[in-house]
C-alpha cells in the first residue's frame, strides 16, 4: 500500500511537459482544476479525460503511474460514488436492503467520481514532470506579488515544496520500519479497529524521531551553506517563457473556448 503513494515523485525526462516553464504549468492546472467544476457537461469531460490521457502519454510518464497515484484514494472514490448512488432520488433501478439505486444516481455517481479522478492525475502530473527545485523557484515567482503585502514568498514556497519532497522519503522510511516490526512478529493486517491502532504504536514513535533527525540534518545543512532566507539570493537557472509554453497557453484557450461552447448547447 505504502508504495502506491506516489504524492511527491518526479520523474525524469525529455517530454515537452518537462520542458515547459513550471509557472505556467501551475496556473494552467489551476484553471483546468476551475474548468473542471465549471464546466460540468458530458462532452466536457470526454474532453477533459482525452486531455489528461494525452497528456499522461505525450510526457513519457509510465501509464501504471496513473493507476498508482489513484489507489491510495479509491476508497475515497468509492465511497463517493456509493452515497450519490444510494442517495439521489429518481427512477428505481433496484432495490438493495433499505437502498433504492436510481439512474440519476448512477450517472451523478460516475460524474463525481471521475471528477475526483481528473484532480488527482493532473495534480500528479505536475509533480511528476516537474523538479521539487523548478517547482520552489516557479512557486516563489507566482507569490512575488504578495511580497508587498508582507507576505513571505519565499519561504512558503520553500516550505512547501520541502513538504512535498520529504513525502516519499517518509514514505520509505515508515516502510522499513513496518518490515522490520513485522520480522519481529508484529501484524499491521489483523484484529479490531482497536488493535490495529495499539499496533500502529511501535511505527509512528521511531517514524517521529526519524522526521525530526532529518529535520534538523536539514536544517544545518542549510545553515553550512549560509541560508539566510530568499533575500538577496539569486538563481543559477531563471526561468523564461519559451514558445513551448505560448503554445501551451494557446492550445489552452481554444480549448476553453470549446468547453465554453459544449456548455452553451448543454453538450
Amino acid at each position: 500500500m505504502l508504495s502506491d503513494i506516489t504524492i511527491g515523485q518526479y520523474f525524469p525526462g525529455g517530454s515537452l511537459l518537462h520542458r515547459m516553464d513550471p509557472r505556467v504549468k501551475i496556473v494552467l492546472l489551476f484553471f483546468f482544476l476551475i474548468g473542471i467544476f465549471f464546466f460540468d457537461t458530458v462532452g466536457a469531460y470526454i474532453v477533459f479525460s482525452l486531455l489528461t490521457g494525452g497528456l499522461f502519454y505525450f510526457s513519457g510518464i509510465p501509464m501504471r503511474m496513473m493507476t498508482k497515484s489513484l489507489r491510495p484514494l479509491l476508497w475515497i472514490i468509492l465511497f463517493t460514488f456509493a452515497i450519490h448512488l444510494f442517495s439521489t432520488p429518481g427512477e428505481d433501478i433496484a432495490r438493495i436492503w433499505m437502498f433504492h439505486v436510481t439512474w440519476e444516481g448512477l450517472g451523478k455517481g460516475i460524474f463525481i467520481s471521475l471528477r475526483l479522478v481528473l484532480l488527482i492525475l493532473l495534480s500528479s502530473l505536475l509533480t511528476f514532470t516537474t523538479s521539487p527545485l523548478k517547482l520552489t523557484d516557479a512557486l516563489e515567482r507566482l507569490l512575488s506579488p504578495l511580497k508587498r503585502v508582507g507576505v513571505p514568498a519565499h519561504e512558503l514556497a520553500m516550505m512547501m515544496t520541502i513538504a512535498l519532497r520529504f513525502i516519499p522519503t517518509l514514505i520509505e522510511e515508515t516502510d522499513k520500519i513496518m518490515k522490520a516490526q513485522q520480522s519481529r512478529g508484529s501484524d499491521f493486517t489483523t484484529g479490531n479497529l482497536m488493535q490495529r491502532a495499539k499496533q500502529i504504536v511501535p511505527v509512528l514513535v521511531p517514524l517521529f524521531i526519524s522526521a525530526f533527525r532529518r529535520a534538523d540534518e536539514l536544517a544545518m545543512a542549510m545553515e553550512a551553506r549560509c541560508y539566510h532566507g530568499g533575500e538577496g539570493r539569486t538563481q543559477m537557472k531563471v526561468l523564461r517563457v519559451s514558445s513551448i509554453d505560448y503554445v501551451a497557453c494557446g492550445a489552452s484557450v481554444l480549448l476553453c473556448g470549446m468547453l465554453a461552447l459544449l456548455k452553451w448547447n448543454n453538450l
